[in-house]
């Protein structure tokens, strides 16, 4: 750098007093003198060398007081002062002294004297220290004990919004707005009492003027003299808006986060967006879908299509009860086609603006009366009309508005609503497809499901399907059939299948079909066990791994009751076993061999009979039943049986009743709950004779059938009938082998069935016209209305159905 631009650096505002330098000997004479020192005092070095320095000196005093500052400075580490020296032109000159020892090679000392002129000295610092204090970035205060202002700089000033010369003199409390202003005067209160300094005390406040909410970061110091007396309190305030914004805006998306979608409810989740929003964003809010989101169906994409369309799925209000809103949560939105709903179905983006139901222009709330006078009643002031997207499609519309904040929405405000909603906007579509599939899965289930349980007379029957409250991927695979069997007894089916959904609903069809088609087959419930067993093995094996998933662990529980014997059979693979009521109340789960679930091929099923009074209660159930988080599964066996020995309800009654005591609230899993109050068939409704192998008892038989069938009054079926009887019993002697029995029941049907001990499957044929027989089942297949063949452990039965004519005779 060249010597002007040094010298042109220095002259500035902190550019330091110029230093004179001189040198004296042990004497005090001075033996050094620099042109410094000439320029200081005006003394040529001619006139100065060699002469006492005390002369140099104003007043006698300094001079005397020369030799002890000399010898402090020997002994110490040096000496600063100020003395008063003459000018060579007679004028006193104010120096700032600083002395320092030298010692000599020869042990002579001498003394370095550094004097500087203090009315020369820089003017610098008073100034600048004033600049930065009254222009600090930071707001600055200092206040008396009493907690009134005594100095203030212009950045607080700026940020109160309120004049100095209102505050000075006064309390903050006094001037400033007292939501904030309390706890801060608390705050120097604790600082001057304890002398403690508080730093970093966060809060948000709005000026007077009515400005945006901003937040500030203060500090307390309290002001002490040397001796220690409290002379005020001293605060710093550092405006943190940025920041804090930043940090609210970034908790709330987090909240946003974890609040939104929690479940797979539509207007739950409108509702979650809405109470996220208020009051943190807005102070009231509505979420307004389309109706095909509603009802979780695709919605549409053209804008003509979607008018109108809209409905309140939720809405949100620091007012309790949503005062501001003229529509129902369901209801359509209504409003006239210029409104912002409209303005957003139709273009698709964001705006905001002031909401102002008396402007001088008209718009459309002049269209829109019951809304108008809303807003001025509750003071709605600004808004903002969010459209709600995803993936290209529109969902709906959410709409904020301020009344009780009084700052107008800004470009953060939108930028802040518009992230919320296009959060819910996933969740919400989520819940759509999910509500769609659900609809879907359930639709199959219960087209799956029987539409009626048909009981027959040997059991009375009620029973429940609830559905999982907001599962993922939708209803379940529990299932529940009545099957009617041969001879008046009836099969008792639940059934329970792994995972939810479409796949499991299928599943469930599949397995339900299996098992009436294994029924008619008149199986016993092991065997009928054993055969879906095998069944469900194939179809793992040919399916894909996500329809196999459903198929194998499934469980089932199958019972057959005979109201003849008032015995049941029962079987279940991996399946929570029935619950019995006896007549008396007594409550049990009999012990039924578990047997594995459907699928694994590990081990045979085992079936038991259980015989049951006339009157006794079957209850067979899935085990969502049992399901629960807070007690084991003793305790609600106990519980279930509890509520199933209650009054003597009807089924249905008592359906609901076991439903309201064993479900606390939304279940996890599907729940099948099936009731059968079991009958018996009174003696005088059976007939049974048992006939010898010969031919010529065909005509006994039939006699004794006209006679039973006039007997209960059924002389209209005694043709049919009769044929029925010699066909079958002729077929007994001649195909089989000895005894036989015959049977007639009358029960919804009239029922004949022979019995021979031999296991030869009866065959169904066309006989030709030159064949002398083998027509008997063929006319028996005409004459009834079904027949079959069951089998037993010592030989086979073969049974025919016919409808009985008209009503069912009393049977007392």
């Amino acid at each position: 750098m060249a010597a002007a631009d040094t010298a042109a650096s220095m002259d500035g505002p902190f550019e330091m007093a110029p230093a004179a330098w001189m040198m004296l000997d042990g004497a005090g004479v001075v033996v050094g003198w620099t042109p410094a020192a000439e320029h200081l005092l005006g003394y040529p070095s001619a006139e100065v060398l060699g002469r006492p320095a005390a002369v140099l000196l104003a007043t006698p005093e300094d001079a005397a007081g020369a030799a002890d500052i000399a010898g402090r400075a020997w002994q110490g580490p040096g000496w600063s002062g100020s003395v008063t020296a003459r000018h060579r032109d007679g004028h006193q000159v104010d120096l700032g002294l600083r002395i320092s020892a030298v010692a000599e090679a020869d042990g002579d000392r001498r003394w370095l004297v550094t004097a500087t002129d203090l009315a020369g000295a820089p003017t610098w610092g008073h100034q600048v220290i004033e600049g930065f204090l009254t222009r600090s970035p930071l707001g600055m205060a200092v206040l008396d004990p009493q907690m009134r202002y005594l100095w203030l700089n212009d950045t607080l000033e700026r940020f109160g919004g309120v004049p100095r010369e209102q505050r000075l003199g006064r309390r903050p409390s006094e001037v400033l707005s007292p939501s904030y202003t309390e706890p801060l005067e608390r705050m120097m209160r604790q600082v001057l009492a304890t002398g403690e300094a508080v730093t970093n005390y966060e809060y948000q406040g709005h000026t007077r003027d009515g400005g945006r909410l901003r937040a500030f970061s203060s500090s307390f110091f309290r002001l002490e003299d040397s001796d220690g007396r409290v002379l005020g309190v001293y605060y710093q305030v550092m405006d943190v808006t940025d920041r804090w914004r930043a940090e609210r805006r970034l908790a709330l998306l987090n909240e946003a986060g974890a609040r939104i979608g929690t479940t797979l409810d539509v207007q739950r989740t409108a509702q979650e967006l809405a109470e996220t929003a208020v009051p943190q964003v807005a102070d009231f809010i509505t979420v307004d879908l389309l109706s095909a989101v509603l009802h979780g169906d695709e919605p549409a994409t053209g804008p003509a299509e979607m008018r109108g369309q809209l409905r309140r799925a939720a809405q949100l209000s620091v007012h309790e009860g949503c005062p501001e809103s003229v529509v129902a949560i369901g209801d359509p939105i209504g409003a006239p086609e210029p409104a912002p709903y409209e303005r957003c179905v139709a273009d698709g983006e964001a705006f905001r603006g002031v909401v102002d139901p008396d402007s001088p222009s008209p718009g459309w709330m002049a269209r829109d009366p019951a809304r108008a006078e809303k807003v001025r009643e509750h003071g709605l002031h600004a808004g903002m009309w969010m459209p709600m997207r995803v993936g290209g499609k529109l969902l709906g519309v959410v709409t904020f508005a301020r009344s009780v904040n009084p700052e107008p929405f800004e470009e953060e405000d939108q930028q802040l609503a518009q992230e919320l909603v296009a959060r819910a906007a996933v969740a919400v579509d989520n819940a759509r497809r999910y509500t769609r599939e659900h609809a879907l899965a359930l639709a199959l289930q219960q087209s799956l499901l029987p539409r009626e349980v048909c009981s027959g007379t040997a059991v009375e029957v009620a029973s429940r399907y609830l559905p999982a409250a907001g599962v993922q991927g939708g209803v379940g695979g529990d299932w529940f059939d009545v099957i009617p069997l041969s001879g008046a007894r009836v099969a008792l089916v639940v059934g329970d299948v792994v995972g939810h959904g479409i796949n499991a609903a299928a599943t469930m069809g599949r397995l339900r079909t299996a098992v009436r088609t294994l029924a008619d087959m008149d199986l016993p419930p092991d065997e009928l066990l054993a055969h879906l067993d095998d069944l469900v093995i194939r179809l793992t094996e040919e399916q894909d791994p996500s329809v196999a998933t459903a198929l194998l662990g499934s469980t089932c529980l199958y019972v057959v009751y005979d109201p003849l014997t008032r015995v049941c059979a029962m079987a279940r693979a991996g399946h929570p076993p029935p619950a019995v009521v006896e007549p008396d109340g007594t409550v049990c789960f009999p012990e039924l061999p578990a047997g594995p679930p459907l699928g694994l091929g590990a081990m045979p099923f085992e079936a038991a009979e259980v015989e049951l009074p006339e009157g006794s209660l079957l209850a067979l159930y899935t085990d969502g039943l049992l399901a629960s988080t807070g007690e084991d599964v003793d305790e609600r066996m106990s519980r279930f049986g509890r509520a199933l020995a209650g009054p003597d309800l009807p089924l249905d009654r008592l359906c609901s009743r076991v439903i309201d005591s064993m479900l606390d609230g939304p279940q996890e899993d599907d729940v099948a709950l099936l009731l059968a109050r079991t009958r018996g068939l009174a003696a005088h409704q059976v007939a049974s004779w048992d006939l010898p192998a010969d031919p010529a008892v065909v005509g006994n038989a039939r006699a004794m059938v006209g006679r039973q069938l006039a007997e209960w009054d059924l002389d209209e079926l005694g043709m049919t009938t009769e044929l029925v009887v010699s066909e079958l019993v002729t077929n007994a002697i001649r195909h089989a082998t000895g005894p036989i029995r015959l049977r007639l029941i009358r029960q919804a049907a009239l029922i004949c069935e022979v019995w021979d001990g031999s296991n030869t499957s009866p065959r169904l044929r066309h006989a030709r016209t030159t064949d002398e027989g083998g027509r008997g089942l063929f006319l028996v297949a005409q004459l009834t209305r079904r027949w079959g063949t069951r089998y037993t452990s010592g030989g086979k039965l073969i049974w025919a159905e016919q409808d009985l004519p008209g009503p069912l005779p009393t049977l007392d």
